[in-house]
């Protein structure tokens, strides 16, 4: 008898393990035009978290799949990734030049072909190996639709026009923001893919009048206002124009929150920031919960779903 109650309750466990589910929060767009319109500055504006290289932690490392999954798991999330160039020319998702830091390979990324780079293991945040591979682009956003909305960090040598070529193979256009860091930059954007939405350096007026001498419309813009906290006029002028602004958290406003209170996280929302782009995801989309449920602030294109595992 012991022994038909021990196998019962083995075999509950093992169903258990079958079936354990766990929550997502997704987004979902149907259209460019609707990732636009989402994007588009007002008073109702539903603040979001950017995961800095895709919320990297222990047990998961920079810039992959099984990261952007842990971390929709705790809030709904722009997914900030990068994308490099390998010998063959496959893009790949790698923030820095070299393999060394966050993978058990060494040198530089460019000396490897895709082949070769699937030798390699990418490491977490304390160093330790992973299962997890280096992903390509496609793979990235092929698993991104209705799950994310990505802005994407193109680094120094990757052509734009690779880039935005693998966002319309991967039909991805309703959930696709490419990141720059200039006006020529964006204005390249802007004459390679004048339907896609744009992140680009703005502090204010003459940035975005600069940008719109060149093509860029302000209707495709997010603006990126810096990693410290601008002067309210600032805010005033950019939300004038519709555009929605991303201060970036990561480095010294992460580390004040995390030694004085993540409560700071809720006041850089209240100060005009839409976006925060952080290293401390979690603790920030807390924060940002509790900000849009106090001024209650919804939106149909987030929603919570169960996975299961």
């Amino acid at each position: 008898m012991k022994k038909n109650v021990i196998l019962v309750f083995l075999f509950l466990l093992s169903l258990n393990g079958v079936f354990a589910q766990t929550k997502e929060y997704r987004m979902e767009f149907k259209s460019g035009k609707e990732l636009q319109k989402f994007l588009t500055y007002s008073k109702k504006s539903y603040p979001l978290v950017s995961a800095h290289r895709g919320g990297p932690t222990v047990g998961f490392p920079e810039n992959c799949t099984p990261t952007f999954a842990n971390t929709i798991q705790y809030n709904p999330a722009i997914i900030e990734t990068d994308i490099a160039l390998s010998k063959d020319s496959v893009l790949v998702m790698m923030h820095d030049d070299k393999l060394d830091r966050t993978t058990t390979g060494t040198g530089l990324i460019g000396n490897y072909t895709y082949k070769e780079l699937q030798e390699f293991y990418l490491e977490d945040t304390q160093g330790n190996p992973t299962p997890y591979k280096i992903e390509t682009l496609d793979e990235v956003l092929q698993w991104g639709k209705g799950k994310v909305i990505y802005t994407l960090d193109v680094k120094r040598g990757v052509p734009m026009q690779k880039v935005i070529d693998a966002v319309r193979r991967n039909k991805a256009e309703a959930y696709s923001v490419i990141i720059t860091y200039n006006a020529n930059q964006a204005a390249e954007v802007a004459r390679l893919a004048p339907d896609l939405m744009i992140s680009v350096s703005a502090r204010g007026k003459e940035d975005v009048e600069r940008m719109e001498a060149l093509g860029v419309k302000a209707e495709k813009m997010v603006a990126f206002v810096g990693t410290s906290d601008p002067k309210p006029e600032v805010y005033a002028y950019l939300h004038s124009r519709s555009i929605a602004c991303i201060l970036g958290t990561m480095g010294n406003i992460d580390k004040s929150a995390a030694a004085n209170g993540d409560g700071l996280y809720y006041q850089l929302i209240a100060n005009g920031a839409t976006v925060l782009s952080s290293d401390r995801s979690k603790e920030a989309g807390i924060q940002l919960a509790k900000y849009a449920k106090d001024n209650k602030l919804r939106s149909k294109h987030i929603k919570e779903v169960v996975v299961k595992k």
